[in-house]
């Protein structure tokens, strides 16, 4: 009898554990979700230069990185693209890889663009990894670095 009620005690704490476990995929799946969907609008902000929203989606302490070794805050990041300096008319993305760790989380791409930077038309194909942090109900970009793809 004691035999019989170790197995069910085990047997009971295994499928709580397995809840438990689809339970965090579940959350870890929404909060991907949620990041996905920060840096799809940060994407749009750029290609309009809404300065309002980049405003919204970017930490004060931005570190962005660009592909030719530049390294700009938040105001320059902006700027840049309200000014036209940077002007992305497309970007498109894929082979995304986003990984949550509590209040941080990290995406890779591939970006695939075409730009208009300095009424200079351009296409720029580059890695980028962002770094987003939760800050209350929203995540903000905290970093940002690209590297060009090898031909």
């Amino acid at each position: 009898m004691v035999k019989f009620i170790s197995i069910l005690t085990c047997s009971l704490m295994f499928i709580q554990l397995q809840s438990k476990a689809q339970e965090m995929t579940k959350k870890e799946i929404s909060r991907q979700h949620e990041v996905w969907q920060q840096t799809q609008l940060l994407s749009k902000a750029m290609v309009d230069a809404d300065s309002a929203m980049l405003d919204k989606l970017t930490d004060s302490r931005l570190s962005y990185g660009h592909s030719g070794g530049t390294v700009e805050g938040k105001k320059e990041f902006i700027n840049k693209l309200v000014t036209g300096k940077s002007d992305f008319v497309t970007i498109n993305m894929d082979e995304q890889d986003i990984k949550v760790f509590g209040k941080t989380a990290i995406v890779r791409f591939a970006l695939h663009a075409e730009t208009l930077d300095n009424h200079t038309s351009g296409k720029v194909n580059l890695r980028v990894l962002l770094v987003w942090k939760k800050s209350k109900k929203n995540w903000v970009l905290i970093a940002r670095q690209a590297v060009k793809i090898p031909v």
